[in-house]
């Protein structure tokens, strides 16, 4: 419309111009000559007939001129109105097959993806859905296929497709598989928190702790998890390595490298620490451990560290005793402490210390244990009746514990 009127504009401005000048012209009396000549041709006009032919040449061109580009774009525009018709089905295909995907249709919803994925300008998606559908009905190998064209049609696009790949493996359980996979997406972005976070989630998933706690300092590093989550993974991992390293029967050496290698905020947390220590003294090396139990309590007390520490045979047993007892000043009335020390006591060999503290402990807190040590201090007394009185109240109260831990497992809250 633009182009119209400037040309309509510019139509008048010469129309006026050609008037003026013949205006001009025949008031001077001389209306101008225009001579032109090309070999044995010539042609001689005046001047206003001159500025009349040339300006209705060129309206004539440059109709001309419009009528050519129109047609040539005949082809151009019929190519556009079928890839537009194209486009248009593609679309109306993506949409059917999301529809057919929600309400579980995966065949119907695959076949009309797949079919008009070419025409799309959003090929990607088509295979990508196509792949899930697949995937739903349990055709893997149909899936890796859809996955492969997804990678095809759309460059660039490696870590959409790879990431969609590993969450469909993920999903199916194929987790050898979606490590493989997350393994190429890392050697690619190393720092990638999706990628990281995934193979966290494959790992556990494998109970691969070795492979987790390498993995640790990139979760650290990147900020791929808050804080609170790493240090849960960091206590979870390091938790299932030293069950593992108990089971298969690691040797001291082993054990306490493995305790060297332990972060020093991991190493802080009580259910580690009673971890590595009762592993070490499950295999007979508890006196390794001693100073470093007695240095735990030292920095918080924890009746387990303290059930512990009673379970180390040393050389000097009234070594032993001396170091327990320095923690009556702060907790005489513990229980937990006083059957400990009783323990001590009887190994060291000094039974009336061992009985008073094993009664002040019964008094506090009657356990099966305690009264078990008791019956055997009163054998070696040689005071049958009182040793046949101990275990029959610890049988009792064993007893009563079963019977509350089934009516617990009977009637849960």
């Amino acid at each position: 419309m633009r182009n119209i009127v400037y040309l309509l504009v510019a139509l008048f401005v010469a129309v006026g111009a050609a008037f003026f000048l013949r205006q001009t012209l025949v008031e001077q009396g001389d209306p101008g000559y225009v001579l032109i000549g090309y070999g044995t041709w010539s042609m001689e006009t005046s001047l206003f007939v001159f500025v009349a032919l040339v300006l209705i040449g060129f309206f004539v061109l440059y109709i001309a001129q419009k009528i050519l580009r129109g047609v040539l774009r005949i082809p151009r525009y019929f190519t556009s109105r079928s890839s537009d018709r194209k486009s248009n089905r593609s679309q109306q295909a993506l949409i059917k097959g999301l529809i057919d995907s929600a309400e579980g249709h995966w065949e119907k919803a695959e076949k009309v993806l797949v079919r008009h994925a070419a025409n799309s300008g959003t090929a990607l998606v088509h295979y990508l859905t196509a792949a899930k559908a697949a995937q739903a009905r349990g055709a893997y190998d149909t899936r890796d296929e859809y996955l492969g064209l997804a990678y095809e049609s759309t460059p660039g696009s490696q870590f959409a497709v790879g990431l969609t790949q590993v969450e469909l493996q993920l999903s199916h359980k194929q987790f050898d598989e979606a490590i493989e996979s997350l393994t190429a997406l890392n050697s690619i972005a190393p720092t990638h928190a999706t990628v990281l976070k995934l193979l966290h989630e494959a790992y556990e998933a494998l109970e691969d702790w070795e492979s987790i706690r390498k993995l640790i300092p990139s979760l650290h590093e990147n900020k791929v998890l808050m804080e609170a989550e790493i240090k849960q993974i960091e206590i979870d991992t390091y938790t299932a390595i030293l069950k593992n390293e108990a089971e298969k029967g690691s040797d001291a050496s082993e054990l306490m490298d493995l305790w060297e290698s332990i972060p020093a905020n991991v190493k802080s947390v009580s259910s580690i620490q009673s971890l590595y220590f009762s592993a070490m003294i499950m295999i007979g090396a508890g006196s390794e451990v001693e100073n470093i139990v007695r240095d735990a309590l030292k920095k918080g007390w924890s009746d387990r560290l303290v059930v512990l520490y009673g379970c180390i045979n040393m050389e000097r047993s009234d070594q032993q005793l001396k170091f327990a007892e320095k923690w009556l000043k702060k907790h005489p009335k513990n229980g937990v402490l006083l059957r400990v020390l009783g323990k001590l006591s009887l190994r060291a060999v000094d039974l009336e210390k061992a009985e008073q503290y094993l009664e002040k402990s019964i008094a506090i807190e009657p356990t099966v244990e305690a009264y078990q040590l008791i019956g055997d201090l009163m054998l070696q007394k040689d005071n049958k009746e009182r040793a046949s009185d101990y275990y029959r109240q610890g049988l009792v109260l064993a007893s009563g514990e079963i019977v509350s831990s089934i009516s617990s497992i009977s009637n849960p809250s």
